[in-house]
């Protein structure tokens, strides 16, 4: 079956296409689907998706196989390392066995807490290994200069999606749902808990999370590309907040001795006022509660990895209460998207190697030439674009650079260990891993032959900075491409996305 007719098959040809076009054109896939259970939503994206998460299933199966099959030293090493960390990952008789053991280190941590000096500490270690604390905090290229990268500092601290679910009655309901996770969360550790009461605990949280949310931007101002670049010198920074060492939590999150002068010599801080209203919160609330505060950030960063009752109280609130989606994921489900977030490039490596071929990498790269050559004489013929927006115009196409399929060249993962037995211990080495890449780039020239997505994704994406177009091999199947279908059914699918995102 085409890509045509597969199209086709979804068409309401009751419903009149000048009466309801949406309804003529997906009436009867409509009526005729439902969302699988483990999911909030479905379409194409998600449907494909689903193909290529059972690809990258088989692709780890068999690479855990050949890794175990091999004879020492004739390991592909990071075919043992994708099957040490699945394996890790599958092993629920050991989860379950070991119980809340793994993060009893980090919780004897926060229980050792005195002031907020070892707040800022304790954050630095947290964030390092892939914990969430007061701020969000990531390295990208500077949005007004691609050729160097800065390290970037926004809001955060929340437990719920944003500043809007703690402040209107509309969502009162979800707060009280929230207070009812934070308990069940804090009674299955209860011995580690402040003053021994989980529910008390709970509102702690609450209130803390409502404090930092009055301080957040709305949702719009979150948006405004000129009101989020606000660079700031370390001085300034430390003016900013200067209830956080940020001295000690440099320290802390980086593995190569960086100072904090070094690091954060220039930082973009994206809500400068947030910070403001932190450094006054951090003054306000006791050690004792931000002890409180921090130990259920800890149980939610590893709640997936954790028992049965850590994963499905952590679903239930946010998988079902917040999302609406009814059932877990099968725990494959979940192990695969663990090796992808920690070993992705070294899975699509062999997942362009099986399903990626170069004939239809070249078709790829023809079809977006001519969906750009299509730009410039669409360009050429607008009356109402004056000539010097047209010559911008031209310009950002005459840079263009699409990346098709996968990245020139993959990632190495030889500083990575993973280890069968150690499923904490592999997450918090792959997020290390991952903190010590992302802060390596700062003062170093931008790679742009980077992807920012992986070969198998299902998705594409455009990189103003760069100014680059990305389409995975993961989103060139059926129904959106396929080297065999007639070109017109390939420029209604991938042409539509390409279109898409070259028009950004």
């Amino acid at each position: 079956m085409s890509i045509l007719d597969d199209a086709r098959e979804g068409m309401d040809h009751d419903a009149r296409p000048q009466d309801d076009l949406f309804g003529h054109v997906n009436g009867r896939w409509l009526a005729q689907t439902d969302i699988p259970a483990d999911r909030s939503s479905w379409g194409p994206f998600v449907q494909l998706a689903d193909v290529a998460e059972e690809q990258v299933h088989r692709i780890i199966e068999d690479l855990a196989a050949k890794a175990t099959d091999d004879v020492p030293g004739d390991l592909d090493v990071d075919a043992q390392k994708i099957g040490d960390l699945f394996a890790s990952f599958m092993d629920t008789e050991r989860v379950e066995r070991v119980g809340i053991r793994p993060i009893r280190p980090l919780m004897e941590a926060v229980a050792a807490l005195r002031d907020v000096r070892d707040v800022a500490a304790f954050l630095g270690e947290f964030e390092r290994i892939g914990g969430h604390g007061l701020f969000g905090s990531y390295v990208n290229t500077d949005n007004r200069n691609s050729d160097r990268y800065l390290f970037h500092l926004a809001q955060g601290g929340l437990g719920l999606p944003d500043e809007s679910y703690y402040r209107e009655e509309k969502f009162a309901a979800i707060r009280e749902a929230y207070v009812g996770y934070l308990t069940t969360m804090l009674r299955l550790v209860e011995e580690h808990v402040d003053g021994g009461d989980p529910e008390a605990g709970a509102r702690t949280v609450l209130r803390i999370d409502t404090r930092l949310a009055e301080g957040h931007w709305e949702r719009a101002e979150t948006r405004d590309v000129q009101k989020t670049y606000n660079l700031t010198t370390i001085a300034e920074l430390r003016e900013l907040c200067p209830a956080f060492d940020w001295d000690v939590y440099v320290t802390n999150l980086s593995a190569s001795a960086h100072e904090a002068d070094e690091l954060l010599f220039e930082t973009c801080v994206r809500q400068p006022s947030y910070l403001q209203h932190l450094s006054t919160v951090l003054g306000e609330v006791s050690i004792e509660d931000w002890r409180t505060w921090l130990l259920t950030r800890v149980l939610r960063s590893a709640a997936p990895y954790l028992t049965d009752d850590f994963v499905e109280a952590n679903f239930d609130f946010y998988g079902r209460t917040l999302n609406g989606t009814p059932e877990l994921r099968a725990r494959w489900k979940r192990g695969v998207s663990l090796v992808e977030g920690a070993l992705g490039e070294a899975v699509g490596e062999e997942y362009v190697a099986r399903h990626f071929p170069p004939s239809s990498k070249q078709q790829m790269d023809e079809l977006v030439a001519n969906l750009l050559a299509a730009y410039r004489s669409s360009i050429a013929e607008l009356d109402w674009m004056t000539e010097e927006t047209k010559a911008r115009a031209y310009d950002k196409l005459d840079t263009f650079r699409p990346k098709i399929g996968y990245p020139e060249k993959f990632r190495d993962y030889s500083a990575l260990q993973v280890r069968p037995d150690d499923l904490l211990g592999n997450v918090a080495a792959a997020a290390s891993f991952e903190t010590d890449r992302q802060l390596g780039k700062i003062g170093s020239p931008v790679d742009r032959d980077e992807w920012f997505m992986l070969p198998q994704t299902v998705n594409a994406y455009y990189n103003p900075g760069t100014n680059e177009i990305c389409f995975p091999a993961g989103i060139l199947q059926k129904p959106f491409f396929s080297p065999d279908a007639e070109p017109a059914e390939n420029y209604g699918g991938i042409g539509a996305v390409i279109g898409h995102e070259i028009g950004h």
